[in-house]
């Protein structure tokens, strides 16, 4: 079953709030445009994947629903993400990543980063920081439920941002583990 975008936003004001977000947009910020929303599913045997997936049933349950937009202005972007059946009162780790979803979590590719690390994985809080990459962390409200918003003063480069992560921990910004957020738990294919 789908759920429209408005939908999914109702359930999550009615859920009982929204928990608190990574980095907040200015209040002049632009409503987000939905780019990808779904019900995550286990990834497919074989074969094209589901635009939702969840690595891991016990912290992101199938049927667990994941929403993102995104919005440009005036060289800014913001990118919102929503997502409601996730454990309650649970800190999860969210980031923008460079591929779609695929079979296995490291599919999706590294973060996206405005201006690239040239060393891979990117643990350089130089690059790994939340102004050069989108970080969406969000803490689940009693239902399971959060958004988490992002704005950077850049914009995406084409084709080069293609889904958004969920994490099991919140963002490090320690030196030396700098953009970690632990295992990827679901992924779902959004074309920023």
């Amino acid at each position: 079953m789908r759920t429209t975008v408005a939908t999914l936003m109702g359930a999550v004001l009615l859920a009982g709030g929204l928990a608190a977000c990574s980095s907040e947009a200015p209040p002049s910020s632009p409503a987000a445009k939905p780019v990808a929303e779904t019900e995550v599913a286990a990834p497919a045997a074989s074969g094209d994947q589901p635009k939702g997936i969840t690595y891991d049933v016990a912290r992101i349950p199938v049927g667990a629903k994941l929403s993102t937009g995104s919005s440009v202005e005036n060289g800014q972007t913001t990118v919102e993400l929503k997502v409601s059946g996730l454990l309650p009162d649970t800190k999860y780790g969210s980031h923008v990543h460079t591929k779609p979803c695929g079979a296995k979590p490291a599919d999706s590719g590294p973060h996206y980063q405005n201006a690239k690390d040239p060393v891979s994985p990117s643990v350089d809080p130089q690059f790994a920081n939340a102004q050069n990459e989108i970080w969406l962390d969000f803490t689940t409200d009693a239902q399971g439920a959060a958004t988490g918003r992002a704005t950077v003063r850049w914009e995406f480069r084409e084709g080069e941002a293609n889904s958004v992560v969920v994490h099991a921990a919140h963002t490090s910004t320690e030196h030396g583990k700098a953009g970690t957020a632990g295992d990827r738990l679901a992924c779902l294919t959004a074309a920023f």
